[in-house]
């Protein structure tokens, strides 16, 4: 039995994805990523990404791949903390709502407002009631959203507990990746069954026409990352738009030394 048990193990880490390969395939969905910055810029649209899954999925690394080649002005990742006493006397959906886009602009949630569904659910940092009126209003919600033009795509990344723990333990491990370790996630380990449910549960209420989900099998997160760009520019038209390329014509002078005029003022 144990031989086996190695043997499936070894099988399954040589399925994985290499960098080679990846880095490989990353740099043609880089180039299609830019066309599709150049199309939104051109019609005016907006899209918003959601990237939800358990801890340890991957999605800050995939919101990295998507964002790291494009304009920071026109792309950006939206990651918010708990909310705060203000926060949350208000509408839920309110402290969501002023980071969407605007024209051109595309928003990658790391995490959203499926929070209640999930975290807030399971760990108890909301009401039963609370969850059930989200439930019936997020729907509604992303309606509107799509309504007014918006582009929503969402994507759950899934993760089996085994790959979850290795993850767990290589945060530990890593000094320079233990700030992603918190004592929530910690508390998560024990309630792998229960987000489960929450996620069936959240699923079923917000699988809609409108505002599908999509799930991506991120236990190789090399492959699940370009899995889902593919996806999200495959629901997007034919993004093509023509460069406009700037001329550099030579200098009309020899080029110049950076120059200071006090002594005191001197690079490092």
């Amino acid at each position: 039995m144990g031989k086996a048990k190695g043997k499936d193990a070894k099988e399954h880490k040589a399925s994985r994805m290499g960098k080679a390969e990846y880095y490989e395939k990353l740099a043609i969905l880089e180039l299609e990523l830019n066309n599709l910055a150049r199309w939104l810029q051109h019609t005016g649209k907006r899209v918003v990404v959601l990237i939800e899954g358990r801890d340890t999925a991957g999605k800050g690394g995939v919101i990295a791949a998507i964002a790291q080649t494009l304009n920071p002005r026109q792309c950006r990742s939206v990651a918010l903390p708990k909310p705060s006493d203000r926060e949350k006397s208000q509408w839920y959906f309110q402290r969501y709502v002023q980071h969407l886009p605007a024209a051109g602009e595309i928003v990658l949630f790391d995490r959203s407002w499926y929070n209640r569904a999930g975290v807030e659910a399971v760990m108890g940092f909301c009401s039963e009631r609370e969850v059930d009126a989200f439930l019936k209003q997020v729907p509604v919600f992303e309606r509107l959203l799509v309504e007014d033009g918006v582009l929503l795509f969402k994507y759950w990344l899934t993760v089996d507990q085994d790959k979850q723990e290795e993850r767990f333990a290589e945060r530990r491990n890593d000094p320079l990746k233990r700030w992603k370790l918190s004592p929530i996630d910690l508390l998560a380990r024990e309630k792998y069954a229960e987000y489960g449910q929450a996620r069936d549960r959240m699923l079923e209420a917000t699988h809609t026409r409108h505002a599908p989900w999509a799930l991506v099998d991120f236990n190789d997160q090399r492959r699940g990352r370009l899995t889902l760009i593919r996806h999200l520019l495959d629901q997007l038209p034919d993004t093509g738009m023509p460069e406009e390329l700037l001329d550099l014509p030579p200098l009309r002078q020899p080029p110049q030394r950076e120059h200071f005029s006090k002594k005191a003022f001197r690079p490092i």
